[in-house]
């Protein structure tokens, strides 16, 4: 049996502190990672994000396998806190006057549809910002909204393959290896949110909104990183060094006694703390096989045999203290279930529980920005599919109940309606 994680309750933010984004309407229309990724940190900051899903199923991420808490999935609850849910088959012309509706009230507009889907229902930028020229309108996609490779649709681990950052994960001796979170999709979010706040600022500025775009096989591409320049320099294919970059004999994974560490002495200053103060071996300097980086580099396979031969002989919390007293970077290799137990998680209050409404409450990793002034809002779990749909009609756009109920009756939440909160 899984041992149960105990989580504590979050530490409420100062209640007179301002929201960096308050007063933003965004209307998300996207699903599965990249896009949900981007919206969470806008609501996460205090926008009021009101994401539309397909009636019945909804997003996607909702069915996906990992766990599961109130009939949501982890996927979907790791993605979508500080949402307003809502549902419209887009199918339906009154559904579609919906959405526009919401989007003539909107600041910002994200999709992650296939290409032609916006367009198709007529929510393209085109379109929409005739009536709204303060949108900001972002497309995310596998390969842009324009251009020969526009009608592809495209997932993480297909840009991870096509772009060659798959080619620089894993050992010379083994085959390519997709990264295990979605870490494309996840930087493609962070970027959409970045053009999303960059466009604002323009808008301050210039007095309207633009399109946007931000495509996974550009961000795969930029992400290849020293490898993709080095490349561009020098004309040679990068190959894969495992877990030391450029082969490196003093950065990667080495084994204690009782454990395995990672070291990262990637220039001459550590290296010098890391073999003086911490191994006790000066040689190791003044040997001039190692004396300098590329040094170090050409005799790596001696110098990694002495460090491993070190390392060996004590244990993880020996060398952690003689290592930190140093100065030398230095962490343990831990699984996600020690990393999450781990003092500097709880030191960090990175971990919590908030309230839910089908499952009492739920786990809550804490958003990875901090800032002093206007610090992130109080967390609200994934909406339920359709949870706000008739608060939104009410509050949003001002429907009546027999507007509501005509709605209802077009199908525009669905033929069932069943998934319409009250």
């Amino acid at each position: 049996m899984p041992a149960e994680v105990v989580l504590p309750e979050r530490t409420p933010r100062p209640p007179d502190a301002p929201a960096a984004l308050a007063g933003l309407l965004v209307i998300d229309f996207t699903r599965v990672v990249a896009g949900p990724a981007c919206t969470q940190t806008l609501g996460d900051f205090g926008a009021e994000v009101i994401k539309i899903e397909q009636p019945l199923k909804g997003d996607d991420t909702r069915a996906y396998e990992h766990a599961e808490l109130g009939g949501e999935s982890a996927a979907f609850l790791s993605l979508n806190r500080n949402k307003r849910g809502m549902v419209l088959d887009l199918t339906v012309p009154q559904a579609r006057g919906v959405a526009r509706a919401l989007i003539a009230k909107a600041d910002v507009l994200v999709e992650n549809f296939s290409s032609s889907v916006m367009e198709k229902f007529g929510l393209d930028y085109a379109t929409v910002a005739s009536t709204n020229p303060q949108l900001i309108y972002c497309s995310i996609s596998a390969y842009g909204r324009a251009g020969p490779f526009a009608w592809r649709s495209g997932f993480d681990p297909i840009t991870q393959a096509e772009s060659g950052f798959m080619s620089l994960n894993g050992f010379a001796d083994g085959p390519p290896v997709r990264t295990g979170p979605p870490i494309i999709d996840l930087a493609t979010g962070m970027s959409a949110c970045n053009a999303i706040l960059l466009a604002l600022v323009a808008r301050q500025r210039l007095g309207r909104g633009q399109h946007v775009e931000v495509a996974l096989f550009d961000i795969a591409l930029a992400m290849t990183g020293f490898s993709g320049m080095a490349y561009l320099m020098n004309g040679l294919n990068p190959t894969r060094t495992g877990n030391s970059p450029n082969d490196s004999p003093t950065v990667g994974v080495y084994e204690a006694s009782d454990g395995p560490l990672y070291v990262a002495c990637a220039n001459d200053r550590l290296y010098r703390r890391l073999v003086t103060a911490v191994f006790g071996r000066p040689d190791l300097l003044s040997d001039s096989r190692f004396a300098t980086r590329k040094a170090r580099w050409t005799n790596r396979a001696q110098l990694r045999g002495t460090i491993a031969e070190i390392l060996a002989s004590d244990r993880i919390d020996v060398w952690i203290a003689r290592m930190n007293q140093a100065g030398v970077p230095v962490g343990r290799v831990r699984t996600i279930e020690q990393a999450f137990s781990a003092p500097e998680v709880k030191a960090r209050d990175r971990i919590c529980r908030i309230p839910h409404p089908t499952a009492s409450s739920i786990p809550n990793i804490e958003p990875a920005i901090t800032m002093q002034l206007t610090p992130t809002v109080e967390p609200r779990a994934a909406p339920c599919l359709g949870e706000h749909t008739l608060a939104i009609l009410r509050d949003r756009l001002g429907h009546t109940e027999q507007e509501i109920e005509a709605l209802q009756q077009a199908g525009a939440f669905g033929q069932s309606g069943s998934a319409v909160q009250p």
